[in-house]
């Protein structure tokens, strides 16, 4: 019964770091095709949210299943509560994902590179802080989280100095309104991926030491 467990739960962490792939894949493409203009990509980025909430549901069940047939405890069941943690944060990188790509139509079409702020920045640190808190997951080496808080304040400031440059634009020229909204949209939208990966790491830590840490 026990190395039936283990494999069930060994199963479980592998749906998991496939949706952590497949949410960041949709990350990491919408921000290739906002800075390429490319509606194609951010086409097949959108097509993939039904394909992200059934792997969401997939993983739920699974974990689910899990605690109602085994009734597990201690470091198992924290292991557990890590995969249903990190399927929510993981679903909303994907939406989040989704949203940036929705907003690559209606941008204009081959922009100067100035004019996307430091948005290709902010999405490189993003990406990097996810990737980083998967790669703790799979291996379950807290040392790759060490840093997070101080990441995200970076993500933090940058959206913020982003918000500030959009209102400056904006009140100098009114024709670039909607595109500058456009933009503290998807800084918005980043940051609240950076944060996730921070809820990730955090969940991560309580499952390998069993303390809780607030990495944020």
């Amino acid at each position: 019964m026990a190395d039936k467990f283990h494999e069930e739960l060994k199963d479980l962490k592998n749906l998991v770091l496939e949706q952590g792939a497949f949410a960041y894949g949709m990350l990491a493409d919408s921000i290739i095709a906002l800075q390429n203009r490319d509606p194609e990509l951010a086409g097949q980025v959108y097509e993939r949210k039904t394909e992200l909430a059934d792997r969401s549901h997939a993983i739920e069940e699974a974990a689910l299943r899990l605690i109602a047939l085994y009734q597990p405890m201690a470091r198992d069941l924290r292991a557990i509560v890590c995969a249903l943690r990190m399927n929510f944060a993981l679903y909303r990188i994907g939406r989040y994902g989704k949203d940036v790509a929705q907003l690559v139509d209606v941008l204009p079409a081959n922009p100067p590179p100035a004019n996307l702020m430091s948005l290709p920045h902010m999405a490189d640190l993003v990406c990097g802080m996810v990737d980083d808190a998967l790669r703790a997951y799979r291996s379950e080496d807290v040392g790759l989280i060490v840093g997070m808080s101080d990441r995200d304040d970076v993500v933090d400031n940058l959206r913020y100095t982003i918000f500030r440059e959009s209102i400056t634009h904006m009140m100098e020229d009114p024709q670039k309104i909607t595109r500058c909204i456009d933009y503290v949209m998807i800084a918005r939208y980043l940051e609240r991926c950076a944060d996730h990966a921070c809820d990730i790491a955090g969940q991560v830590c309580y499952m390998v030491t069993g303390r809780r840490v607030d990495v944020k």
